[in-house]
């Protein structure tokens, strides 16, 4: 599975944001596990 380089970024800019977690926290996340924090973050 490959993922668009801006979508991804997007990704980990909000999960960052959202939960102040580092980048390399949010690196360590499989991706399934990245977008499930991700999507549950969304308003």
């Amino acid at each position: 599975m490959t993922y668009a380089p801006g979508d991804l970024i997007a990704e980990i800019a909000y999960v960052a944001h959202t939960l102040h977690w580092s980048l390399d926290s949010i690196l360590d996340l499989e991706h399934h596990d990245r977008r499930r924090f991700a999507d549950a973050l969304a308003p």
